[in-house]
């Protein structure tokens, strides 16, 4: 599992306070991995899931970071979603 990963998790975890997510997401950082959040929390991961999230590890590093609006990142197209749209902008409140 690279670096860009580990971080991710723990930041997601953080960010989540404890708490699961009603429903199941992956993140996808391209060149590095993915990342599953589920009832758990967030864990390193590459199973289907209900919505599917990818970017650049820049990108989710600074969405991480609260210095990009994952709504934005989405229309501007550095943000890429597959699945289940209401689940992906209930990721969003999360992230935020």
């Amino acid at each position: 599992m690279s670096d860009v990963i580990t971080h991710a998790v723990a930041a997601l975890n953080e960010k989540m306070g404890g708490e699961g997510f009603d429903g199941t997401a992956k993140f996808v950082i391209e060149d590095e991995g993915a990342i599953i959040i589920d009832e758990n929390g967030a864990r390193a991961g590459d199973e289907d899931t209900d919505v599917s999230l990818t970017a650049s590890a820049e990108t989710f590093q600074a969405i991480l970071e609260g210095e990009q609006n994952p709504t934005a990142a989405f229309m501007t197209g550095k943000l890429t979603v597959d699945g289940n749209m209401g689940l992906a902008m209930k990721l969003s409140g999360v992230l935020s």
